[in-house]
């Protein structure tokens, strides 16, 4: 689904190499120190960022010079971009259109994307007045509204305590499930790739220094860099 081939990036100093290719319908996981790559990584996926060689290959089609609307791409970040003064209905609503003129039918797919993320009952409150959990839900809504294959998560739940980190990863996990989302996780937190993620990817200075089976990733003793990063 998801194939970095020999892919070349560097910018202001930083540079980073990744061959890396994940499975239709993985969990997948991305960590390692700061600075070494990850959000990177998932920014060439995304386009947001652009190879100076290599390809990017998503669902068997090269896309590396696709812009990030042509890609079959979601992207939800640390920062859930909820606007205060419009509610979660609304907020969940811009992401089918900047206008907000909806058709009955996409505004049934709001009501859908809310009520499926637990966030029914909220529709009508501004994110001041939920959680932070449940403000991120609203960036999980709308990631289902576009309903893309991939869906690529850049430490979304960093800010959240253990148990709304847990509930969040049970969330996206049951989205992946029923929808056959491919999904790569970065996280600060190795007990999120321990309990999502089939594969783990860990990276150092730019580089991808191991891609194996979750469990047996974290079991290597062989990986100085992952020794010093896990502590």
């Amino acid at each position: 689904m998801i194939r970095l081939d020999a892919v070349h990036y560097s910018s202001e100093g930083f540079v980073a190499d990744f061959d890396f290719e994940t499975a239709k319908a993985e969990f997948v996981a991305v960590i390692g120190p700061s600075g070494s790559g990850k959000s990177t990584l998932l920014s060439l996926i995304a386009g947001f960022e652009a190879p100076r060689s290599g390809r990017i290959l998503l669902d068997g089609k090269d896309m590396t010079q696709a812009s990030p609307s042509e890609r079959p791409v979601t992207m939800v970040f640390q920062d859930h971009n909820s606007f205060a003064h419009l509610d979660l209905w609304t907020n969940v609503a811009l992401g089918i259109s900047p206008s907000l003129r909806l058709t009955a039918a996409e505004r049934q797919s709001v009501d859908d994307a809310l009520a499926r993320t637990g966030l029914g009952a909220l529709a009508q409150r501004k994110p001041g007045e939920v959680s932070g959990g449940e403000r991120q839900r609203v960036a999980i809504a709308r990631a289902l509204l576009r309903d893309e294959p991939i869906l690529l998560l850049d430490e979304p739940f960093a800010a959240l305590g253990p148990a709304l980190r847990r509930e969040m990863l049970d969330l996206v996990k049951e989205l992946q499930k029923e929808k056959d989302y491919t999904v790569v996780l970065v996280s600060h937190h190795p007990d999120d790739a321990l309990y999502a993620a089939t594969r783990t990817a860990f990276l150092s200075n730019g580089r991808i220094l191991a891609f194996e089976p979750t469990r047996q990733l974290f079991k290597r003793n062989d990986l100085p860099e992952l020794e010093s990063y896990i502590g």
